[in-house]
């Protein structure tokens, strides 16, 4: 199992592996960077949370702003971002993110079904 993440999670995520942009537990570097894992533990919050509560669409864009930013900026100046705050961003990033997936699979599944009957004629009852 271990070395199917440090095979197929870098792969999956698109990450670049960076030792110094990855966390490290006991000795071994982590299998994706520090942005990376944070978006797949938002990821998992997003699924786990969903159904229960969840942020409005506006919400959830506005939660990918910091990772645009900070790596826009990152690219593109000297600055340098930290293991810490890429972590964070990467979290509201894939928690924004799934949840805007979900709202959008739900919005698509429910013009769908209010589109049915108009196209199929309205369901039988029962």
């Amino acid at each position: 199992m271990i070395l199917w993440l440090y095979r197929w999670l870098p792969i999956l995520c698109g990450c670049h592996c960076r030792d110094d942009r990855s966390f490290h537990f006991h000795g071994r570097r982590f299998p994706v960077c520090a942005r990376c894992t944070g978006e797949l533990i938002g990821v998992l919050l997003a699924a786990v949370t969903f159904w229960l509560w969840h942020p409005s669409g506006w919400i959830a864009a506005a939660l990918l702003l910091p990772l645009i930013v900070d790596g826009t900026v990152q690219a593109r100046t000297r600055y340098e971002s930290t293991n810490g705050k890429r972590l964070v961003t990467g979290i509201l990033f894939g928690y924004g993110g799934i949840v805007l997936f979900f709202l959008s699979v739900s919005a698509a599944y429910s013009f769908g079904r209010a589109l049915g009957p108009v196209f199929f004629g309205p369901r039988p009852a029962g």
